[in-house]
């Protein structure tokens, strides 16, 4: 996810941080609603 879109990632990390509420639908979307969305959040502040 995060390495497909690396256009959003500089937007994160420009100071863009509703981008990663993106990021974890995007998540959230692949793992058909199975992942805890506050810990996917979480992990992605984390990374990036």
């Amino acid at each position: 996810m995060v390495a497909a879109n690396p256009e959003k990632v500089a937007e994160i990390q420009a100071g863009n941080d509703k981008l990663i509420n993106w990021f974890t639908g995007q998540v959230m979307k692949a793992s058909r609603g199975k992942a805890n969305p506050k810990q996917v959040g979480d992990l992605l502040r984390g990374k990036l």
